[in-house]
């Protein structure tokens, strides 16, 4: 009777879902998407991901499914819809749901060891103090190679619930993994940022022993992904940004077996802001090459600041996009991206967290960035992202999306 109750309240998300998946504007995003991404933008483009959702309060997004299982499906409609209807930018609702295959993957060997402190303990955001776990070559061999594996039965039970559920309202889609590349902030939940950064320092061999090792890894863990048919594709989203393309996926493409090079993969090194710039090549670029050399297309960076480093990060194979974080000096981020790259702008979460939400320093920082890119021809996009606040004032989202599309549509 409970689950019947659930269907119901599913059903009736699915159907609106469904509704806003067929309007004719969702092709329209698609298509300025692929412009961008093909380096012939029509516009810049917008979207607002990694939100703060335990800080908005609206009876629209109260989950009211008991099932646990219902109740994911449940909250990925209601947040979709909730985002569509008050601060959408860009994004785009495609008109099928994705249910995740049962994919296992065993880990480098090692767990994190911390401690965490929480501001508010409904929020998903923590501060964590991690334990140095590898202090020594024998510590490194602690790290093996990562298994994956593949449990069909689950995977077609979980498609069998969903289909029950809105299978005749919407096409499912068994959706496979999607990897990233970073061999370093994994790392920094074993070592800690210190540690990593010290060792670098004091025990160079030994650093470049697990760099290898854990290079190797990514490599046999996406040769397993390939050869049991279990890479995504048809990808939406990479790293929070739009992904679509007409150059994806490559000829030969098979959808029962993706490879690396269908599909987008992102990665960053964030610890190493600091380190000069031939030190981020001898540890995180010649370990990476290799990798992404796999890939059809690349997403670099995330929080690192990248402006010093471009030499090192066009050596990048299939590189797209580069990412210019709130701490990157914009001006000499823009000369070396030129038209070659979408400049993947991070606009500071910082301003939507404080006090006084001020809009004029928001406008400020959207006009420094497209007079840059302007100045620069390059292709933009702005992702705001890593939203650990909004200081309980929802509105706030909805202000900051109404700055960004009148920034970039004029």
């Amino acid at each position: 009777m409970k689950i019947e109750n659930d269907r119901n309240i599913i059903r009736e998300l699915a159907q609106r879902y469904a509704e806003i998946s067929a309007l004719p504007i969702q092709e329209e995003k698609r298509r300025l998407w692929r412009k961008l991404n093909g380096l012939s933008p029509e516009r810049p483009m917008v979207t607002i991901d990694q939100i703060c959702w335990s800080e908005i309060e609206d009876d629209s997004l109260t989950l009211r499914c008991t099932d646990a299982e219902c109740r994911a499906h449940e909250q990925g409609f209601r947040r979709a819809l909730y985002q569509w209807k008050n601060f959408p930018v860009d994004m785009v609702i495609e008109p099928f749901i994705r249910v995740n295959k049962a994919i296992y993957n065993s880990g480098f060997g090692l767990d994190a060891i911390d401690e965490a402190i929480k501001h508010e303990e409904s929020s998903d955001i923590a501060s964590h103090r991690y334990t140095n776990q590898i202090k020594s070559l024998e510590d490194v061999e602690k790290i093996h190679e990562p298994i994956i594996s593949h449990d069909l039965t689950e995977t077609k039970r979980r498609v069998e619930i969903a289909d029950w559920l809105f299978g005749d309202i919407m096409e499912i889609r068994e959706e496979g993994y999607e990897r990233d590349i970073s061999i370093w902030d994994p790392l920094s939940q074993i070592m800690s940022v210190e540690g990593i950064l010290y060792a670098i320092i004091d025990q160079p061999d030994m650093m470049h022993t697990l760099a290898k090792k854990m290079s190797d890894g990514f490599q046999s863990m996406i040769s397993q992904l390939e050869t049991q048919g279990l890479l995504c594709h048809h990808q939406t989203l990479v790293h929070c940004t739009g992904a679509f393309t007409d150059e994806l996926p490559a000829d030969g493409f098979d959808a029962s077996k993706p490879r690396a090079k269908d599909v987008w993969t992102w990665g960053q090194a964030q610890m190493f802001s600091t380190i000069s710039p031939s030190m981020f090549e001898e540890y995180e670029i010649a370990y990476c090459i290799p990798i992404y050399e796999r890939f059809g297309l690349v997403y670099y960076g995330c929080c690192d600041p990248l402006d010093r480093k471009m030499d090192e990060v066009k050596k990048i194979p299939n590189l797209r996009k580069i990412s210019m974080s709130p701490w990157a000096n914009q001006e000499r981020g823009a000369e070396e991206i030129g038209k070659s790259y979408v400049f993947s702008r991070k606009p500071n979460p910082a301003y939507l967290a404080t006090e006084c939400f001020d809009e004029e320093i928001i406008k400020k920082e959207f006009s420094e960035t497209l007079e840059a890119c302007k100045k620069n021809s390059c292709p933009v996009e702005f992702i705001l992202k890593d939203i650990s606040t909004i200081y309980h004032q929802p509105d706030r989202l909805k202000k900051w999306a109404d700055i960004a599309m009148k920034a970039v549509c004029g």
